[in-house]
């Protein structure tokens, strides 16, 4: 059976942006394929660590998975929910795949140089987290990730490495599918990517400081609905989706479809040569509404229990098929 693998940083609050764009993207693609797949939904603690954390950590972690609950996660046997650090194989696998990958690559890494730039130094997790992920990656033979374009450079580190390692000691470590292969899986083109609000030729971000610029999970589901009816539009007066010379409009279109979990073409086609803009900001407006007002409901009856026995199980089953894989990387090396 082979694995979809995918985990989200908890720094702090997603938006509604990260929420649509990777959260519930997740969500849908697991409830697809959770029958015929390993689906492992794992917490990147560690990953979380190499910058601030805003708020409680621990409950991040737990609202966190609360959020892929909430969203319409459909629990079986294949879905795997586990938290990174609670998995010690992670950080050791990270280090002998440091002695597998190379230095020029890592200084290649596009996040790496957008990190460190005009900086005097940097902590050293900036540097080496794409090994770390190539070895959640590896650990389980992950065939599928589904990540944001903005990861796509690091999967094919990780295709690089297992390769190389594959090379010098058999074919031990499953190589991901390549880039154009885990796109076409995701079935969500290049990935989505929601825009601020205010200035849409951005996406929506966390760390902006302008509260009207974005939509966050906890808003109120009438402010966030005012949010939308402010979104910045433009002066052409016709409905079209064009991310390049109508990216507002184009943003309201991909969150109407999202929130709502229908085909973007399909409102394309509804709205499409609408030249009142209004009618499509209240309609907007009222589904990023009513889905906040659902989506905190579902929030709320989930308690932080059955959040830790999901927890559990995740991770039993986390650290016995890691260690497995350890295993024979150690024994590679003849460490074992």
């Amino acid at each position: 059976m082979k694995t979809i693998l995918t985990g989200i940083r908890v720094n702090s609050e997603p938006t509604l942006g990260n929420f649509l764009g990777a959260m519930l993207p997740m969500v849908r693609l697991s409830n697809k394929y959770s029958k015929d797949y390993n689906v492992n939904i794992f917490i990147p603690d560690l990953h979380s660590i190499i910058s601030e954390v805003d708020g409680d950590f621990k409950k991040n972690v737990l609202t966190s998975i609360k959020y892929y609950l909430a969203a319409g996660l459909k629990l079986n046997q294949n879905v795997h929910v586990y938290r990174q650090s609670f998995v010690p194989a992670h950080s050791e696998m990270c280090w002998i795949l440091n002695c597998v990958a190379n230095m020029g690559e890592l200084k290649r890494m596009t996040q790496y140089k957008d990190k460190s730039d005009g900086k005097e130094s940097v902590n050293v997790g900036i540097f080496d987290y794409p090994v770390l992920m190539a070895a959640d990656i590896l650990l389980y033979s992950a065939s599928y990730v589904p990540v944001g374009e903005d990861q796509f450079q690091h999967i094919e580190l990780t295709r690089n490495i297992a390769m190389r390692f594959n090379h010098k000691y058999g074919e031990i470590l499953t190589v991901p599918e390549k880039t154009e292969a885990q796109v076409a899986f995701m079935g969500v083109g290049m990935g989505v990517r929601i825009r601020d609000l205010v200035n849409p030729e951005k996406k929506m971000s966390k760390s902006t400081n302008s509260l009207n610029s974005k939509i966050m999970l906890s808003d109120d589901p009438e402010k966030a609905a005012k949010k939308i009816m402010s979104a910045t539009t433009d002066s052409l007066g016709k409905v079209s989706f064009d991310m390049f010379k109508q990216p507002g409009i184009s943003n309201l279109l991909q969150i109407e479809a999202l929130v709502n979990d229908f085909p973007l073409q399909d409102v394309i086609s509804t709205w499409q040569g609408e030249s009142h803009y209004g009618d499509l900001k209240k309609k907007v407006a009222t589904s990023v509404s009513t889905f906040l007002t659902s989506f905190q409901e579902n929030i709320a009856a989930i308690s932080d229990e059955e959040v830790f026995e999901l927890l559990e199980s995740g991770e039993a089953y986390a650290n016995e098929v890691a260690d497995a894989k350890l295993l024979e990387v150690q024994k590679a090396f003849s460490l074992r």
